[in-house]
């Protein structure tokens, strides 16, 4: 409204006194002689400074809220970005930018992070590629920047004394993570299989384990070193994804839009120190071994054999990778799981 009632004024002012106008055209005929002359070599000089540099020099907040799925008591995810926090490797690079401090916080499942990311309490977060697929077909302004892995595998255990097979499951009730990568699978499977009449009830792992062992369902999804648990436990495994390449998993890293207007070169600063983690941890394999242990509870020998440090993917979107991400939109769109489709090249950074 100032501003408003300056520019009333001003317009007043030059209406009432043709003096000030004639001196004003003067003046703006000798800038524009200026801008002429060398003006406009600095602006464009400004501009290329800020395209190749300015981004680099930007000045993010110095607290960077971080999601990843699972609980545990050290508070850091698996993989190169767990590794990486747990060893201060990622830190020690963010704190070149003037990000001193970042905080991890756990979800128990993918949607539940994406909602956070939506609303804003995070910044950017790792979590299935599904979830991720599935918010962003809603309409959440994110950037997917890094793919973390591409062998996610969905595992279908059954209830003791209950189905062993496929077939077994007509009319029976299933315990999935709605929106999950297993959901994903499971949804894939049943239609893949012709099994008619399955009802899927949502649960949360822990709440499907404990719904499972007192025979309230008939089977659960479940995913890596917690189904080959169950299995050992003498549950029986009804499928598995390794079956299926189409069914298998993947995970992503994704920003919101608008913390990257805050610092634009985030990706690759994020990247850069997530690659300077992996190498670190796979020059200490046993150490790193111990340290997933420590998160989830198994020993490292059984860590080794389901989520071997091979399974960490090194270089970003590739061929591969992309088209993974691009059968499971194709899949959640053609079924309706997800809201509408979109361009998945516009959406990766790559």
């Amino acid at each position: 409204m100032i501003e408003r009632q300056k520019r009333i004024k001003r317009g007043f002012g030059l209406f009432r006194t043709t003096h000030l106008v004639l001196i004003l055209a003067a003046m703006v005929a000798f800038l524009a002689a200026c801008g002429n002359s060398d003006g406009g070599a600095k602006t464009a000089g400004a501009s290329a400074a800020a395209t190749s540099g300015g981004a680099a020099k930007a000045q993010p907040p110095a607290v960077i809220n971080y999601g990843y799925i699972g609980t545990n008591k050290l508070n850091f995810p698996g993989g190169a970005e767990g590794w990486g926090l747990y060893k201060g490797i990622i830190q020690e690079e963010l704190k070149k930018y003037g990000i001193t401090e970042v905080k991890p916080v756990a979800f128990p499942n993918g949607p539940d992070q994406s909602e956070s990311l939506i609303s804003g309490r995070l910044d950017f977060g790792s979590l299935g590629d599904t979830p991720a697929i599935l918010a962003r077909s809603t309409g959440a302004k994110t950037r997917a920047i890094t793919q973390n892995s591409t062998d996610n595998i969905g595992y279908l255990i059954g209830k003791k004394g209950g189905p062993t097979t496929l077939a077994d499951l007509k009319g029976k009730t299933i315990a999935i993570q709605k929106g999950s990568f297993m959901h994903r699978y499971i949804a894939g499977l049943v239609k893949e299989q012709h099994v008619p009449d399955v009802k899927f009830i949502h649960m949360l792992r822990p709440d499907g384990e404990a719904a499972l062992s007192r025979g309230e369902v008939d089977a659960m999804t479940n995913s890596a070193i917690f189904a080959l648990k169950q299995i050992e436990n003498g549950f029986p495994l009804i499928d598995e994804a390794t079956k299926h390449s189409n069914l298998i998993g993947g995970s992503l890293t994704v920003v919101s839009e608008d913390y990257l207007k805050k610092f634009p070169d985030f990706p690759k600063v994020w990247n850069e120190a997530r690659q300077k983690a992996l190498k670190d941890l796979q020059s200490k394999p046993d150490e790193y071994y111990q340290f997933l242990s420590q998160l989830n509870g198994f020993t490292p020998e059984l860590n080794k054999k389901v989520t071997p440090i091979e399974t960490i993917k090194e270089v970003n979107f590739k061929d591969d990778g992309v088209k993974l991400l691009d059968g499971t939109k194709k899949f959640l769109v053609d079924e309706k799981l997800a809201e509408k489709d979109f361009d998945l090249n516009q959406w990766l950074l790559k």
